[in-house]
Protein backbone atom coordinates (compact mmCIF):
# COMPACT_ATOMS: atom_id res chain seq x y z
CA UNK A 1 0.00 0.00 0.00
CA UNK A 2 1.55 3.35 -0.86
CA UNK A 3 1.87 6.13 1.90
CA UNK A 4 -1.37 8.46 2.32
CA UNK A 5 -0.69 11.65 3.47
CA UNK A 6 -2.78 12.55 6.89
CA UNK A 7 -6.39 13.40 5.68
CA UNK A 8 -7.96 15.13 8.46
CA UNK A 9 -6.61 18.58 9.38
CA UNK A 10 -8.03 18.75 12.72
CA UNK A 11 -5.68 15.77 13.89
CA UNK A 12 -2.37 16.94 11.82
CA UNK A 13 -2.90 19.87 13.92
CA UNK A 14 -3.42 18.03 17.16
CA UNK A 15 -0.17 15.78 16.52
CA UNK A 16 1.73 18.84 15.29
CA UNK A 17 1.31 20.27 18.99
CA UNK A 18 -0.58 23.38 18.00
CA UNK A 19 -3.96 24.38 18.32
CA UNK A 20 -6.45 23.18 16.46
CA UNK A 21 -9.08 25.50 14.74
CA UNK A 22 -12.42 24.96 13.85
CA UNK A 23 -15.69 26.75 13.09
CA UNK A 24 -19.52 25.00 14.51
CA UNK A 25 -21.91 25.44 12.06
CA UNK A 26 -25.09 25.39 10.73
CA UNK A 27 -25.83 22.54 8.02
CA UNK A 28 -26.32 24.03 4.93
CA UNK A 29 -24.82 24.52 1.57
CA UNK A 30 -23.85 28.20 1.60
CA UNK A 31 -22.33 27.96 4.76
CA UNK A 32 -20.29 24.54 3.44
CA UNK A 33 -18.49 26.49 0.40
CA UNK A 34 -17.99 29.30 2.89
CA UNK A 35 -15.70 27.23 4.38
CA UNK A 36 -14.59 25.02 1.65
CA UNK A 37 -11.58 27.41 0.64
CA UNK A 38 -10.44 28.56 4.42
CA UNK A 39 -6.88 27.54 4.60
CA UNK A 40 -6.66 29.19 8.34
CA UNK A 41 -9.40 26.63 9.82
CA UNK A 42 -8.06 22.70 10.14
CA UNK A 43 -12.61 21.59 10.53
CA UNK A 44 -15.46 22.35 10.35
CA UNK A 45 -18.37 20.83 12.66
CA UNK A 46 -21.36 20.79 11.29
CA UNK A 47 -23.74 20.94 14.23
CA UNK A 48 -26.81 18.41 13.99
CA UNK A 49 -27.45 18.09 17.74
CA UNK A 50 -30.13 21.89 17.76
CA UNK A 51 -30.47 21.35 14.07
CA UNK A 52 -32.75 18.95 12.41
CA UNK A 53 -30.92 15.86 11.34
CA UNK A 54 -31.43 15.47 7.35
CA UNK A 55 -28.97 12.85 6.10
CA UNK A 56 -29.51 14.10 2.71
CA UNK A 57 -28.71 17.65 3.18
CA UNK A 58 -25.37 16.55 5.98
CA UNK A 59 -24.29 14.72 2.33
CA UNK A 60 -24.49 17.48 0.43
CA UNK A 61 -22.53 19.66 2.92
CA UNK A 62 -20.09 17.35 2.79
CA UNK A 63 -19.72 16.94 -1.19
CA UNK A 64 -19.63 21.15 -1.10
CA UNK A 65 -16.31 20.85 1.32
CA UNK A 66 -14.75 19.64 -1.25
CA UNK A 67 -13.09 21.94 -4.44
CA UNK A 68 -12.21 21.23 -7.84
CA UNK A 69 -9.33 23.93 -7.46
CA UNK A 70 -8.05 22.95 -4.23
CA UNK A 71 -7.46 19.38 -5.49
CA UNK A 72 -5.66 20.34 -8.35
CA UNK A 73 -3.57 23.03 -6.17
CA UNK A 74 -2.74 21.25 -3.14
CA UNK A 75 -2.37 17.63 -5.27
CA UNK A 76 -4.51 16.30 -1.95
CA UNK A 77 -7.49 14.30 -2.08
CA UNK A 78 -8.28 15.70 1.05
CA UNK A 79 -10.86 18.50 2.32
CA UNK A 80 -9.11 21.91 2.79
CA UNK A 81 -11.13 21.97 5.98
CA UNK A 82 -11.78 18.67 7.50
CA UNK A 83 -15.36 18.29 7.96
CA UNK A 84 -16.99 16.56 11.33
CA UNK A 85 -20.29 16.27 12.19
CA UNK A 86 -21.85 16.89 16.03
CA UNK A 87 -24.60 14.46 16.27
CA UNK A 88 -28.11 15.07 17.77
CA UNK A 89 -28.45 12.41 20.86
CA UNK A 90 -27.46 12.82 23.64
CA UNK A 91 -24.39 10.64 25.27
CA UNK A 92 -27.12 8.16 27.50
CA UNK A 93 -29.05 7.92 23.83
CA UNK A 94 -25.63 5.74 22.75
CA UNK A 95 -26.66 6.67 18.78
CA UNK A 96 -24.86 4.46 17.20
CA UNK A 97 -27.01 4.84 13.54
CA UNK A 98 -26.80 8.87 13.09
CA UNK A 99 -22.85 8.32 13.92
CA UNK A 100 -23.39 5.07 10.88
CA UNK A 101 -24.40 7.13 8.84
CA UNK A 102 -22.55 10.03 8.97
CA UNK A 103 -19.20 8.16 9.25
CA UNK A 104 -21.19 6.29 5.68
CA UNK A 105 -21.05 9.75 3.75
CA UNK A 106 -17.60 10.47 4.71
CA UNK A 107 -16.94 12.28 7.68
CA UNK A 108 -13.69 12.44 9.28
CA UNK A 109 -15.10 12.82 12.63
CA UNK A 110 -18.41 12.51 15.55
CA UNK A 111 -19.03 15.24 17.97
CA UNK A 112 -20.51 13.83 20.94
CA UNK A 113 -23.14 15.54 22.79
CA UNK A 114 -23.82 15.13 26.62
CA UNK A 115 -21.45 12.03 27.52
CA UNK A 116 -21.52 11.51 30.91
CA UNK A 117 -20.41 8.05 31.65
CA UNK A 118 -17.58 5.58 31.48
CA UNK A 119 -20.47 3.41 28.86
CA UNK A 120 -21.01 6.52 27.44
CA UNK A 121 -17.76 7.12 25.96
CA UNK A 122 -17.34 3.53 25.62
CA UNK A 123 -20.30 3.69 23.12
CA UNK A 124 -19.47 6.76 21.13
CA UNK A 125 -15.72 5.34 20.25
CA UNK A 126 -16.95 1.73 19.51
CA UNK A 127 -19.50 3.39 17.46
CA UNK A 128 -16.91 4.67 15.47
CA UNK A 129 -14.97 1.59 14.84
CA UNK A 130 -15.81 -1.57 12.12
CA UNK A 131 -15.31 -4.78 14.53
CA UNK A 132 -12.79 -7.05 14.70
CA UNK A 133 -11.75 -10.61 16.19
CA UNK A 134 -10.79 -10.36 20.03
CA UNK A 135 -7.53 -11.89 18.85
CA UNK A 136 -6.86 -8.71 16.48
CA UNK A 137 -4.65 -5.79 17.78
CA UNK A 138 -6.48 -2.79 19.18
CA UNK A 139 -9.61 -4.81 19.89
CA UNK A 140 -10.96 -2.77 22.69
CA UNK A 141 -13.23 -0.77 22.37
CA UNK A 142 -14.88 -3.42 20.36
CA UNK A 143 -16.26 -1.91 17.04
CA UNK A 144 -20.18 -1.78 16.29
CA UNK A 145 -20.20 -0.15 13.28
CA UNK A 146 -21.83 -1.33 10.57
CA UNK A 147 -20.41 -2.09 6.87
CA UNK A 148 -21.51 0.04 4.08
CA UNK A 149 -18.09 2.21 3.05
CA UNK A 150 -19.00 3.30 -0.80
CA UNK A 151 -19.82 6.35 -0.27
CA UNK A 152 -17.16 6.99 2.41
CA UNK A 153 -14.27 5.53 0.35
CA UNK A 154 -14.92 7.24 -2.90
CA UNK A 155 -15.53 10.79 -0.34
CA UNK A 156 -11.95 10.07 0.96
CA UNK A 157 -10.67 9.24 -2.37
CA UNK A 158 -9.26 5.65 -1.61
CA UNK A 159 -10.59 1.95 -2.29
CA UNK A 160 -12.17 0.60 0.34
CA UNK A 161 -9.85 -1.37 1.29
CA UNK A 162 -7.55 1.69 1.94
CA UNK A 163 -10.16 3.24 3.40
CA UNK A 164 -10.56 0.35 5.93
CA UNK A 165 -7.25 0.88 6.64
CA UNK A 166 -7.59 4.51 7.66
CA UNK A 167 -11.20 4.69 8.98
CA UNK A 168 -10.08 3.41 12.45
CA UNK A 169 -10.21 6.24 15.72
CA UNK A 170 -6.90 8.62 16.51
CA UNK A 171 -4.67 8.22 18.58
CA UNK A 172 -5.68 4.55 19.03
CA UNK A 173 -4.57 3.78 16.11
CA UNK A 174 -2.07 6.23 14.92
CA UNK A 175 -2.74 6.04 11.60
CA UNK A 176 -6.59 6.70 11.98
CA UNK A 177 -8.10 9.22 10.31
CA UNK A 178 -11.36 9.84 12.13
CA UNK A 179 -11.68 11.95 15.42
CA UNK A 180 -13.89 11.22 18.25
CA UNK A 181 -14.83 14.30 20.53
CA UNK A 182 -17.22 14.00 23.83
CA UNK A 183 -18.61 16.63 24.92
CA UNK A 184 -18.86 17.06 28.74
CA UNK A 185 -21.91 19.20 29.48
CA UNK A 186 -22.61 18.30 33.53
CA UNK A 187 -20.87 17.23 36.77
CA UNK A 188 -21.86 14.07 36.32
CA UNK A 189 -19.83 13.95 33.50
CA UNK A 190 -16.78 16.10 34.96
CA UNK A 191 -16.74 13.27 37.76
CA UNK A 192 -16.16 10.10 35.29
CA UNK A 193 -13.91 11.94 32.93
CA UNK A 194 -11.08 10.27 34.90
CA UNK A 195 -12.15 6.50 33.95
CA UNK A 196 -13.22 7.77 30.65
CA UNK A 197 -9.72 8.70 29.40
CA UNK A 198 -7.99 5.72 31.80
CA UNK A 199 -10.53 3.10 30.61
CA UNK A 200 -11.96 3.79 27.04
CA UNK A 201 -8.90 4.15 24.42
CA UNK A 202 -9.73 6.03 21.07
CA UNK A 203 -10.80 9.07 22.53
CA UNK A 204 -9.48 11.95 20.52
CA UNK A 205 -10.56 15.10 22.05
CA UNK A 206 -13.14 16.56 24.80
CA UNK A 207 -15.16 19.33 24.17
CA UNK A 208 -16.84 21.46 27.31
CA UNK A 209 -20.11 22.24 27.42
CA UNK A 210 -20.57 25.11 29.35
CA UNK A 211 -23.63 26.37 28.21
CA UNK A 212 -25.48 23.23 29.67
CA UNK A 213 -23.04 22.87 32.13
CA UNK A 214 -23.82 26.47 33.05
CA UNK A 215 -27.56 25.76 33.18
CA UNK A 216 -26.99 22.58 35.90
CA UNK A 217 -24.23 24.89 38.15
CA UNK A 218 -27.56 27.51 38.49
CA UNK A 219 -25.69 30.24 36.62
CA UNK A 220 -27.32 29.91 32.92
CA UNK A 221 -24.58 31.30 30.26
CA UNK A 222 -23.17 33.65 32.39
CA UNK A 223 -19.64 31.90 30.90
CA UNK A 224 -17.21 34.14 33.14
CA UNK A 225 -18.97 33.20 37.01
CA UNK A 226 -16.26 32.21 39.32
CA UNK A 227 -18.61 28.59 39.73
CA UNK A 228 -18.83 27.95 35.60
CA UNK A 229 -14.70 28.65 35.45
CA UNK A 230 -13.79 26.70 38.21
CA UNK A 231 -15.67 23.60 36.43
CA UNK A 232 -13.89 24.41 33.41
CA UNK A 233 -10.71 25.00 34.69
CA UNK A 234 -11.25 21.04 36.25
CA UNK A 235 -11.67 19.58 32.57
CA UNK A 236 -9.06 21.45 31.29
CA UNK A 237 -6.75 19.89 34.15
CA UNK A 238 -7.89 15.95 34.04
CA UNK A 239 -7.55 16.33 30.10
CA UNK A 240 -3.72 17.84 30.63
CA UNK A 241 -3.11 14.90 32.94
CA UNK A 242 -4.39 12.14 30.41
CA UNK A 243 -2.74 14.00 27.58
CA UNK A 244 -5.84 14.51 25.45
CA UNK A 245 -7.11 17.89 23.89
CA UNK A 246 -9.35 19.88 25.52
CA UNK A 247 -11.92 22.18 23.40
CA UNK A 248 -13.74 25.45 23.89
CA UNK A 249 -16.78 25.75 22.01
CA UNK A 250 -17.41 29.65 22.26
CA UNK A 251 -14.21 31.60 20.71
CA UNK A 252 -14.28 35.02 19.97
CA UNK A 253 -11.83 38.22 19.78
CA UNK A 254 -12.62 39.04 23.04
CA UNK A 255 -11.97 35.89 25.01
CA UNK A 256 -9.31 34.09 23.00
CA UNK A 257 -6.69 35.30 24.59
CA UNK A 258 -7.53 34.06 27.97
CA UNK A 259 -8.91 30.26 26.36
CA UNK A 260 -5.70 29.73 25.23
CA UNK A 261 -3.84 30.87 28.45
CA UNK A 262 -6.10 28.15 30.07
CA UNK A 263 -4.68 25.60 27.91
CA UNK A 264 -7.57 24.77 25.67
CA UNK A 265 -5.90 23.23 22.74
CA UNK A 266 -9.33 23.46 20.39
CA UNK A 267 -10.58 26.68 19.78
CA UNK A 268 -14.32 26.44 17.80
CA UNK A 269 -16.84 29.66 16.87
CA UNK A 270 -20.31 29.19 17.60
CA UNK A 271 -22.71 28.66 14.73
CA UNK A 272 -21.66 31.22 13.01
CA UNK A 273 -20.04 32.80 9.60
CA UNK A 274 -18.02 35.56 10.81
CA UNK A 275 -15.29 33.78 12.91
CA UNK A 276 -12.52 36.52 13.67
CA UNK A 277 -11.70 34.94 17.50
CA UNK A 278 -10.33 32.10 15.60
CA UNK A 279 -8.22 34.43 13.42
CA UNK A 280 -6.74 36.31 17.02
CA UNK A 281 -6.34 32.53 18.42
CA UNK A 282 -4.18 31.75 14.91
CA UNK A 283 -2.42 34.58 15.26
CA UNK A 284 -1.33 34.23 18.86
CA UNK A 285 -1.04 30.48 18.54
CA UNK A 286 1.92 31.19 15.84
CA UNK A 287 -0.16 29.91 13.05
Amino acid sequence: MTQIPRLNGMIAALESGKPAFAALVSPDVPTAITYANSPNYDGVIFETEHNPWDSHTVRDCLQYMLSRGQIAQAASIAPTVTPLIRVPPNGNEMGQWQAKQALDMGAYGIVWPHISTVEEAYNAVAACRYPRLKDAPLYEPVGIRGDGPGIAARYWGLSQQDYYKKADVWPLDPNGEILVLLMIEDTAGIANLPDMLKNVPGIGGIIIGEGDLSQELGYPRQYDHPAVLEALAEIVAICKEHKVAAGHPHVNANNVERILGEGFTMLMTGVVRSTPGLNKGRELAGR
